[in-house]
């Protein structure tokens, strides 16, 4: 198990049967699915922070699909020669990638804001450690895990960079410049490019870049599929309804995804 803290005052946490009980007696509960929600309310920015269940169970669907499989497989060859025994991936949805990581550390810790994501990868997914909780104020202790991955979620570098061990790794993965370039021809008047370098800037100087890749993926998706996929990005809402809705009407749709993995390493 990972060196959980507790999110309140900061000190570690101790399990005893269901229950995980810090020092000053702050305590919190294993829920019958088996994670931890280590989000308390003074941290949440909203009632029901991160992914509703409908996105949840549309991206969960898309992926199971094996659409994205191809991003999966690169990523674990990308950490399993690393060697590392802890991972935590931030970000980790309904636990898709989350589970294929068990394939490059021993202890797998996976975190997200959105509770019904977790509750989802809990029920599936039992020999990895679940937790609700906040990227910008990760529940884990200092220099605690060997890797760190962040498969399009919002970079908090400060506190990857905190609970990483020295010579430790991040894996972010971000979309590439033309990423499902004719998916939002079709949703936006004018569409710009993707900037994944943009991303590399906040890790200057306590990182170093390690590998970098680019990964294509030709998706042939039905209707069904193509509206999964709307449901699990920020196309959707941010395009016009009579947009989407003549997209999502479409019976066939073919697209292609691209992605930008950096591996980069703490120095």
């Amino acid at each position: 198990m990972p060196a959980i803290i507790c999110p309140l005052c900061r000190q570690l946490l101790q399990r005893q049967a269901k229950t995980w009980s810090c020092a000053q007696g702050h305590s919190f509960d294993v829920a019958r699915e088996g994670y931890v929600n280590l989000l308390p309310v003074q941290h949440k920015s909203s009632r029901e922070p991160g992914d509703s269940a409908e996105m949840v169970m549309a991206r969960r669907n898309f992926l199971q699909a094996g659409h994205y499989q191809p991003l999966r497989d690169a990523a674990l060859a990308l950490l399993a020669p690393l060697g590392g025994h802890s991972l935590l991936d931030i970000g980790c949805g309904e636990g898709y990638y989350t589970s294929a990581l068990t394939g490059a550390a021993a202890d797998v810790t996976g975190l997200d804001i959105a509770k019904p994501a977790i509750q989802l990868a809990a029920r599936r997914f039992r020999d990895i450690t679940w937790l609700v909780g906040s990227a910008a104020l990760l529940p884990l202790a200092d220099a605690s895990v060997d890797i760190v991955c962040s498969l399009f979620s919002q970079l908090q570098i400060a506190e990857m960079r905190r609970v990483l061990q020295a010579g430790g790794h991040v894996l972010v993965v971000t979309p590439a410049p033309d990423h499902l370039w004719s998916v939002r021809e079709q949703l936006f008047d004018a569409v710009q490019p993707h900037e994944p370098d943009k991303f590399l800037a906040g890790f200057e100087g306590s990182f170093e870049l390690h590998t970098r890749q680019e990964l294509r993926v030709s998706l042939s998706l039905t209707q069904q599929g193509l509206r999964q996929l709307m449901m699990m990005t920020p196309y959707a809402w941010k395009a016009k309804p009579e947009k989407r809705a003549a997209l999502e009407g479409r019976g066939s749709f073919f697209t292609e995804a691209a992605f930008s993995l950096m591996l980069l390493r703490k120095i």
